[in-house]
């Protein structure tokens, strides 16, 4: 499509969805002619406009003069006619020292991700966490207080995940320790999944030498990674799309969309994205399914893990009309990041 637009004819479309995206309004003829570096008539300027409209890239949201991007203008926009800005140092500062604070915890290290992601573009930030599923090299039980303990579970990799779980009160510590010892025993060098199906059998036949303390515990630490989840969805700053609500132009939607992500279908609707990405993502509206009532766009890149095996994906969530330019090089500095703090 860009390929067949003449010079003249890109020039307008360019700096008529520069002037959109800046200021979310219709763009006139009589605005472009002030934005153009050469001379043109208003009526040459609409009539190229003309052309583009019924090209399918641009549209009249009223009876005015004045045009904006269709979601297909913007797409061949961004993966054409975009320059993509660079990311000063203190933002880059700012992502890599909020990622470290998370010390060795994977999910709370994705957590800060998201959370930065957001705050920077003053959208919504997404990360799609990996399931657990490297070989397990230890596991613990931890006291916290009356009735709660920390599980805490390291992989063959090096990562450490940890999980609060509630426990009987007046649990010894006696049993922490044998539940400790037992699954030891039984974990190291496999996934979560098989383990669980080992444990699980094993104390269904009633073969394990565990006392009713002890064997409560293993089912709730088992419990913490089970459920069968592949992933871990974790959205941070969604109030930021209600704050951009005029641009949304509908506040149902909005709510839609948070229902949507709410879902676990959503969940493995991303999933196979990630899967299938190599490199920056840009779903632009109706292009995606997850979108189509939303009046939104989605930028991811995905992130890998020591093996460089893509293990997840960071990315945002915004407004159709956001800043390409600015928070395109976020995302991708981002699991650049994220990439090296688990490799």
């Amino acid at each position: 499509m860009l390929s067949e637009l003449n010079q003249r004819s890109r020039d307008i479309f360019r700096s008529l969805v520069d002037a959109y995206l800046e200021k979310g309004e219709p763009v006139g003829s009589k605005t472009l002619a002030g934005l153009l570096d050469f001379p043109l008539s208003s009526a040459s300027i609409r009539a190229v406009m003309a052309d583009l409209e019924e090209a399918g890239l641009l549209t009249s949201p009223h009876t005015s003069a004045g045009r904006i991007p269709t979601e297909k203008g913007l797409k061949l926009f961004v993966e054409g006619l975009l320059e993509i800005g660079s990311l000063d140092p203190a933002e880059r500062h700012a992502i890599e020292a909020h990622c470290k604070t998370a010390g060795d915890s994977l999910e709370n290290m994705l957590s800060q991700a998201s959370a930065t992601l957001s705050g920077l573009s003053k959208c919504a930030g997404v990360v799609i966490a990996p399931k657990l599923d490297a070989p397990l090299k230890h596991i613990e039980f931890v006291p916290l207080s009356a009735g709660r303990a920390l599980v805490v579970l390291v992989t063959a990799n090096g990562a450490v995940e940890n999980r609060i779980i509630d426990i009987p009160l007046g649990t010894l510590p006696s049993s922490l320790t044998e539940a400790t010892n037992y699954l030891n025993r039984r974990m190291q060098g496999k996934t979560v999944e098989e383990a669980s199906a080992i444990i699980k059998a094993e104390i269904s036949d009633r073969k394990a030498q565990l006392n009713e303390s002890a064997e409560r515990l293993v089912s709730q630490g088992l419990a913490a990674w089970g459920g069968g989840k592949k992933s871990v969805l974790i959205v941070k700053g969604q109030a930021n799309l209600l704050d951009n609500i005029q641009a949304l132009d509908d506040l149902e939607r909005v709510r839609s969309l948070f229902g949507v992500l709410e879902a676990q279908e959503s969940m493995a609707k991303l999933l196979d994205l990630t899967q299938t990405a190599n490199g920056i993502q840009i779903y632009i509206g109706a292009e995606n399914s997850l979108f189509a009532l939303s009046g939104c766009s989605m930028i991811t890149a995905p992130y890998r893990d020591g093996s460089e095996k893509i293990v997840g994906a960071v990315g945002i969530i915004g407004p159709t009309r956001m800043n390409y330019a600015r928070i395109i090089p976020l995302v991708d500095y981002t699991s650049r990041v994220v990439s090296k703090l688990i490799g």
